[in-house]
């Protein structure tokens, strides 16, 4: 189908352009012939990939083929345990990542799942209800109160037609619909208000048009297009997981290339060399470290489900704490997607409602006011257990709520004064009114658009008293309607007068005429009351909140400066600013933009991108089918888990059970705690092997007999690479953890910090370790051996300690504080001195029994690294500027 813009078309142009007719409908004979040219209203999927397929390409990692030369490599070594343990992780690796891979095709199963399974048509001059899937442009429509619109629809018919977009506007109100066309094209998606879009929902009234856009090319369908041809975007740890497999997996090769060279220029054995030099490999590898991270993940996910953040993909745990934009939608995440009323007016006076709230006696004039609202108002009112509930219209449900608060009771103001007759709202006159027996007499009540119902109005009720309506206080009543709308308040006005009998010739004209002006009433759909303080902690912690709405430029400007997410330097624009600007000049000007108005599912895929250009970590949230293209093409993509819909589930990494921005800035705190355990179990994993390294290095270099020998070094590794590494990743949040700004996502995991202390506590471990080498080979080499075994192993685990923080001193953390790391330290200590104690294992250990004087010298160099390295924090050299 042709791109069009139906909304600025009439009637007989959109009947000449789809041929055909909007009283009869279209032939059934034309329905197939049209269902073979467009197919079904239905949303397609493009060819999935197999399970095997997404298996195989698990593997393309150059880590995981690191990792598997290393267990072909233990396996050659006789290590067939180790061998089975890698290959292990390898296969759990790839099953979870074929699991977590079906993230579109989820999304588009929601999208099918939205879909209207039958729709009400004319057909042949005659009504008949078919299947939605069997609708085609030009098929004429009937749409009612509880629908969901089965296609895109031009409405050429209304009565009090209203419906709700949410899903694809962000707008929280139903949009009131009407059926003339509109003059300009560039309208936004919000604004077409004499179309209805497949995937919305009826909630008043009802109407009548003609289909003009089915299945793909629906509004939903360019969604489901974005869903499935959106990149799948790489996390920062991912990336920095791949480099550091990489440099490992280079260093590895390196070494074993000039320890089997020195080695044979020695003189040494090939086959010797070719042993130790394949050893020294596995020793340069962490290989518990991709399972230490996925398990260290693992726990951050349950511990931040019980924060109500629930994680569909465990890298984004990480990713969120590296975020340093977080796009959120206005309506439900910032706001509570109810309205509720903030302001009334009155006697020329304007008061907010917190002022008022709860008082046990009112005024007459706020009385009548309010009782105004609560009873022109179709809301009902059902019980749930001991609570009230109510159904309706938002902006009616607001009345009732406002008179709840005051104790005026809708259900038994209706019984006091039952409703007699009413003219139901219309889009052309904006007013409602209802008529309610009184006495011996009638009341009428009215509430509308202020502009319209001023008109309707002769006296205004003023100091308890009515006089007449003099221009003067109809300018003081509009100067009031525009102080509360310059806040972004919805306002309706409210009147009424009193009637001794119903005997009229007009009923419109009888009723709202002549009507005594009350007052008015200001709503809104309110900020939570926790995300203010939820965005300051951001802006503390160098995060820049972006709002991304569709709802008006006026509303989302105030909510924005209420919250602290628009700041005196900042800038907010609309869907249709927005796309008068080129890629190149919209990225210029995104980092001055904070507040986006009345957009749509591709400009929020625009923002993101934008971001992204410069280098930012992208946080996107929301709850609606119009955000899954960007929570799919976001960093991370966090949708709401109680309003939003499975779409937005579907396409995003996370979801928030509770709906609440608060629970992002608890996500975040949680993602940086995990990203800076982890990096603390790579320096420890990396400092210890460095460590390793040198000592077979070195002594290879000064041609050494062997410090260790190969089932020395693989049994340090499976000692110090497993529990003390994992129980990092336990390590309680440093006191600052949200006062520093974001890591730089350009920063490696190798930065000048990391490499600086890996390589000076990796010299400290390897000379430490030959100096035990060298005290105990005066008593032979046995003996030498077991000591540079022992002060290695020891010194390694009391080396986790060290690396708990780079910052702070242990003693200022206190040794206890950390109970995994304790455990994991006694565990593995048990653990060496088992195979150096007991007979049988200290003979497959090849290890020698040691004096007293020399177990003396083993702890005594073990605790030296404890000593140095508090030194060093204590000078301040432990960490650069950049990480304090």
């Amino acid at each position: 189908m042709e791109k069009r813009a139906w909304h600025v078309l009439s009637k007989e142009d959109i009947e000449k352009v789809l041929l055909t007719s909007f009283s009869k409908g279209l032939s059934r004979g034309e329905v197939y012939r049209r269902l073979e040219k467009y197919g079904l209203n239905e949303l397609k999927e493009r060819g999935r990939k197999t399970v095997f397929q997404m298996f195989l390409e698990q593997f393309k990692d150059f880590m995981i083929v690191v990792l598997i030369a290393a267990a072909i490599v233990s396996g050659l070594l006789g290590e067939i345990t180790d061998a089975f343990i890698i290959l292990l992780i390898v296969v759990l690796n790839a099953i979870l990542g074929v699991v977590q891979e079906s993230k579109a095709e989820k999304a588009l199963e929601a999208l099918k799942k939205m879909a209207s399974p039958t729709a009400k048509v004319v057909r042949d001059g005659m009504p008949d209800v078919v299947p939605a899937s069997q609708l085609v442009p030009g098929d004429v429509v009937v749409l009612e109160a509880g629908d969901f619109v089965p296609a895109d629809i031009r409405l050429l018919e209304t009565s009090n037609l209203k419906i709700e977009e949410a899903a694809l506007t962000g707008e929280s109100v139903p949009v009131e619909k009407f059926s003339g066309k509109l003059e300009k094209e560039d309208v936004p998606l919000g604004d077409r208000v004499n179309m209805a879009y497949a995937g919305s929902i009826v909630t008043y009234g009802r109407g009548k048009g003609i289909v003009v856009s089915t299945g793909m090319d629906t509004e939903m369908g360019k969604i489901a297009e974005m869903i499935q041809t959106g990149e799948e975007t790489v996390t920062p740890l991912q990336k920095r997981m791949e480099l550091v497999g990489k440099t490992l997996g280079t260093a590895a090769l390196a070494i074993c290339g000039v320890i089997f060279i020195v080695g044979i220029l020695y003189g040494k054995e090939i086959f010797q060399m070719f042993l130790t030099s394949v050893s020294l490999a596995v020793a340069a590898i962490p290989e518990g470290l991709p399972a230490i991270v996925t398990i260290v993940l693992a726990v951050g996910v349950q511990r931040m489900a019980r924060r109500n953040a629930i994680i569909r993909k465990l890298p984004a745990v990480e990713t969120l704490g590296s975020a340093t934009i977080i796009c959120s939608d206005k309506t439900g995440t910032l706001t509570q997607n109810r309205m509720a009323v903030q302001q009334v007016c009155y006697g020329n006076r304007i008061i907010n409602v917190g002022d008022i709230e709860g008082q046990k006696e009112l005024d007459d004039h706020l009385n009548l006011l309010i009782t105004t609202g609560v009873l022109c108002n179709d809301t009902q009112v059902i019980m749930e257990g001991d609570n009230k509930k109510t159904i309706g219209d938002p902006t009616e449900t607001a009345l009732v709520h406002l008179g709840f608060k005051v104790g005026l009771d809708k259900d038994i103001l209706d019984a006091n004064m039952p409703r007699v007759d009413e003219l139901p709202f219309d889009s052309d006159r904006k007013l409602m009114t209802t008529i309610h027996k009184l006495g011996d007499g009638y009341r009428v009540f009215t509430k509308g658009a202020p502009d319209r119902l001023i008109l309707r109005c002769n006296r205004i009720l003023l100091d308890g008293r009515i006089v007449d309506f003099s221009d003067e206080l109809r300018q003081a009543i509009h100067k009031a309607n525009d102080e509360m709308a310059s806040q972004a308040l919805r306002v309706l006005g409210m009147a009424y007068k009193d009637m001794e009998n119903l005997n009229y010739a007009d009923k419109e004209k009888d009723l709202e005429n002549g009507l005594i002006f009350v007052g008015l009433v200001g709503m809104i759909d309110p900020p939570r009351p926790e995300a203010k303080e939820a965005i300051k902690i951001c802006r503390k912690a160098g995060i820049k909140p972006v709002m991304i709405t569709g709802d008006h430029k006026v509303t989302a400007v105030a909510i924005a400066r209420q919250l602290g997410i628009l700041e005196r330097d900042e800038e907010a624009i609309t869907g249709v600013e927005l796309d008068q600007m080129s890629d190149e000049e919209f990225k210029d000007r995104v980092r001055k933009i904070s507040v986006y108005a009345r957009v749509s599912p591709e400009h929020k895929v625009r923002i993101v991108k934008a971001w992204q250009a410069w280098g930012e970590i992208v946080a996107m949230t929301g709850d609606g089918v119009n955000d899954a293209p960007a929570l799919k093409m976001a960093d991370i993509g966090a949708a709401m888990g109680q309003v939003g819909t499975d779409v937005a589930k579907g396409a995003a990494d996370m979801v928030l059970t509770d709906d609440n921005f608060a629970t992002i800035v608890a996500a975040v705190e949680e993602g940086r705690i995990i990203f800076a355990n982890i990096l603390k179990a790579i320096q420890y994993l990396l400092s210890c092997n460095v460590g390793e390294i040198l000592v077979i290095f070195i002594a290879t270099m000064l041609n050494w007999e062997e410090p260790l020998l190969p089932i020395h070094i693989l049994w340090i590794n499976l000692v110090t690479d497993s529990f003390p590494a994992l129980a990092l990743g336990m390590e309680p949040a440093e006191r600052d953890i949200m006062d520093k700004k974001p890591r730089d996502p350009k920063t490696r995991i190798f930065s000048r910090g990391m490499v600086r202390r890996i390589v000076y506590q990796g010299f400290l471990t390897g000379i430490l370790t030959l100096t035990a080498f060298t005290i105990g080979l005066k008593d032979g080499l046995d003996v030498g051996r077991t000591m540079a075994f022992a002060a290695l192993t020891f010194g390694e685990l009391v080396h986790v300690f060290n690396v708990r923080s780079n910052k702070y001193s242990i003693f200022r953390i206190g040794f206890l504080t950390n109970r995994y790391v304790v455990g994991a330290v006694v565990v593995s200590a048990l653990l060496q001195i088992s195979v150096m104690v007991v007979p049988f294992l200290s003979d497959v250990f090849n290890v020698a029994p040691l004096s007293l004087r020399q177990w003396m010298w083993v702890v005594v160099l073990a605790l030296a690294r404890l000593a140095v390295v508090e030194i060093v924090k204590l000078l301040g050299y432990n960490t650069t500027k950049d990480e304090e």
